[in-house]
């Protein structure tokens, strides 16, 4: 099987780049239509086509709304689309400018935050213009977000728009805390490779035809699925900005071997995702002014660039690499992946020199993300099955906050390390033999990927967990069956120091719901345990109570506030299923089987979600 490496280079010339103004402007009163803030926009729009085109790279140019009104910037858009073969496009981005300004009255430049009202009226002023300056309407948009509202809107009233940028990962409450707490654009959970979304969530990728928005979405940047998801994202993509904001470079030879691991890292993911693999830059020309950004001197972010395209120039000499227009890609993306393959990636640590490694799985139905540092407990989970209609921006329930929520999230809600006594969210397993505990959390192992038919299967190393007399050799597999909407996962006794010894497993999963770090209101979830014919209920009140029945098949937790029914189930007859409320000070809930394992047996368990009705 071939591999293929995609890249999508994405410039646009923003006439009145955000945060520049004020860095060009220095010391005068704000000014967006000045003159020198224009022309040396344009340059640095300029040199970093120049750049791309020098290493044989075309690009897709989207527009922005001010450079709409700039005749040198449609100029040079027609030039390089007739001479390199760059796609002209239309960013959503890059909306303040004179005539927005004095037109909308507002300072608001996202447009996923706007009034609907707004919102449609925007683009329809950005795409006429467009129209009238290039004679056509774009295949391609985009901004850091763009809610499904937004994006049914433009594909209904300009269906030649097959691809857009649609969001940014992991941009929530860690951006916002690492910007001074004043970058109000939460969007975190959704996918980190293209996808196509569903008309009811963005973030949700399509289950099926009647679902499909009709655009293929890619993410504003490739980002570090292992440092951006433990910090902030805006530091660790393959944007050199980002690079040199995380100071991973050597100051003194301006040299970011950081840079070329993550591209590499990206090209290495078409061994999970059959033979495909996918990276983007999307930049605008703010962060490259003459008086530098982010302590770097201009003459670095200048050289940062140039090497980053030398390299994707290079891979492409080799053969490694196809640079694609955004609506070639959506074209290739559509004729490559059907709407239930999942996306797939095992990403190691590439930055901080440990051993640390997740696995990360994205389908219509769910994000997840497994750590194997924590012997491959569940540390993230998005119900995407649920399919949750979400809208966003001024007159809606979520003005400022476009994320999908989770069921787990160990960042914003404890995961197994917690400080107190309550629980963190995880879904783990623990041992018990004479009165000892050891939960998996604590075994660090490595993972193994295969496929076999729809099923994506993450084998891991076998650990092994030592009470004060007795030695067990453990192994874990996870199966994605494509489609399936579940989780199973297998427990196998390879050993134990005494083979006639039995030791008790608990299979359980800490959860809750929410956005943030704050805890949502649980009172309207409902707590089950069924065998198929009684059924054991809890209505949360927080009041700390627990059920349970053997031989239950099935333990539920339906969460009306994100419309959403998970449960674990089990097939084996002795297993003890249970259910717990939590208490105020521990807002989580509960669920878990337990039973008796001997040598050589193996449990399995489900993890299952649906949309509540």
């Amino acid at each position: 099987m071939d591999n293929k490496f995609i890249v999508n280079i994405i410039h646009r010339p923003e006439m009145v780049p955000e945060y520049a103004e004020k860095v060009t402007g220095h010391g005068k009163e704000e000014d967006i239509g000045r003159k020198a803030l224009l022309t040396e926009s344009l340059d640095i729009f300029k040199t970093q086509q120049e750049i791309a085109h020098k290493n044989g790279l075309k690009t897709t140019i989207q527009m922005t709304y001010a450079s709409l009104f700039n005749d040198e910037a449609v100029e040079l858009a027609k030039a390089d689309h007739e001479k390199y073969g760059d796609e002209i496009a239309l960013s959503l981005l890059g909306l303040p400018c004179k005539e927005f300004r004095e037109k909308y009255k507002t300072k608001d430049f996202c447009i996923w935050m706007f009034s609907m009202e707004d919102k449609k009226s925007i683009v329809d002023d950005v795409f006429g213009k467009f129209h009238d300056r290039f004679g056509f309407y774009p295949e391609s948009t985009g901004s850091y977000y763009m809610d499904a509202d937004l994006v049914n809107y433009i594909k209904e009233k300009y269906p030649m728009v097959k691809c857009a940028v649609a969001t940014c990962w992991e941009e929530g409450p860690k951006a916002y805390h690492t910007c001074n707490n004043s970058w109000y654009t939460f969007m975190d959970g959704g996918p980190w490779a293209p996808w196509i979304p569903s008309k009811q969530n963005v973030h949700a990728p399509a289950a099926n035809e009647a679902e499909d928005s009709g655009i293929v979405a890619i993410p504003h940047l490739s980002r570090d699925l292992i440092a951006c998801y433990d910090g902030n994202g805006s530091n660790f993509g393959t944007h050199p900005q980002n690079v040199l904001r995380s100071m991973s470079y050597d100051s003194k030879t301006w040299e970011y071997p950081y840079l070329y691991n993550l591209i590499d890292q990206y090209r290495d993911l078409a061994k999970y995702n059959n033979g495909y693999a996918y990276n983007m830059m999307f930049v605008g020309p703010g962060w490259m002014n003459k008086m530098g950004r982010w302590e770097a001197p201009y003459e670095l972010l200048l050289k940062s660039y140039e090497d980053g395209m030398a390299y994707y120039g290079q891979l492409k000499k080799e053969g490694k690499l196809d640079d694609m227009t955004m609506a070639e890609f959506a074209d290739y993306f559509r004729q490559k992946k059907t709407l239930t393959e999942p996306e797939c990636a095992l990403w190691r640590d590439i930055l901080y020199g440990s051993d640390k490694q997740l696995f990360w799985y994205c389908d219509p139905y769910m994000r997840v993300c497994a750590n194997m540092d924590q012997g491959g407990a569940i540390v993230d989970l998005r119900p995407y099955a649920a399919k949750l209609e979400w809208p966003v921006g001024i007159g809606t329930k979520h003005i400022t906050d476009a994320s999908y929520p989770f069921l787990i999230q160990e960042k914003y809600r404890a995961g197994y390390f917690t400080h107190y006594a309550g629980e963190g969210t995880v879904r783990s397993a623990k041992l018990t033999y004479k009165g000892e505990e050891v939960d998996l959390c604590l075994c660090r192992t490595k993972a193994h990927f295969s496929q076999e038919g729809k099923t994506r299967i993450l084998t891991l190393d076998p650990v092994e967990i030592e009470f004060y007399d007795l030695t067990v050799k453990l192994q874990t597999k996870m199966y994605f069956e494509e489609g399936s909407s579940n989780i199973k996962i297998e427990r196998h006794i390879l050993e134990m120091s005494d083979p006639g010894a039995e030791v008790e497993i608990n299979e359980y999963m800490v959860a809750c719901y929410g956005t943030t770090e704050y805890s949502e209101d649980m009172s309207n979830i409902t707590l089950t345990c069924t065998d198929g014919t009684n059924s054991k209920k809890i209505k949360y009140e927080y009041k700390c109570r627990e059920e349970q029945m053997q031989g239950a098949t099935e333990v539920i937790s339906v969460i009306p506030d994100i419309e959403t029914r998970v449960s674990l189930s089990c097939e084996k007859k002795e297993a003890v299923g249970y259910i717990k409320e939590g208490y105020a000070f521990s807002p989580m809930f509960t669920l878990g089987y337990t039973t008796k394992l001997k040598d050589k047996e193996v449990f399995a368990t489900w993890l299952n979600l649906a949309k509540a009705n």
